[in-house]
């Protein structure tokens, strides 16, 4: 496989993310759209440092954006389950009410 598959799964990944983030107003489905997100910029990590680096940076940054999915996750999914707690929903509109 050359470099143009890698990047074009991290393109459709990417792609995604973005869409669900927009389209969705689950506060989970958001979570899932930033997952996807993270994912993609890692596997360009990876892919860029396979065909053009030869060393293990890209793998290196690929490791630790993996490190900070699985905090912001289990952070968020804490935030949720608690305002899940307060408010009996986890819909994204019934959060702008917390700020007053």
């Amino acid at each position: 496989m050359s470099l143009f598959w890698y990047l074009s799964v991290s393109f459709v990944l990417f792609f995604c993310g973005i869409a669900v983030m927009i389209a969705r107003k689950n506060i989970i489905a958001i979570l899932l759209g930033i997952e996807l997100i993270l994912n993609a910029a890692a596997l360009n990590f990876a892919a860029y440092t396979r065909f053009l680096n030869q060393n293990l940076d890209g793998h290196i940054m690929s490791l630790f954006i993996i490190i900070i999915a699985a905090a912001e996750a289990a952070v968020g999914l804490a935030i949720v389950i608690r305002f899940y707690q307060i408010r009996e929903s986890i819909h994204i509109d019934d959060a702008t009410q917390l700020q007053h």
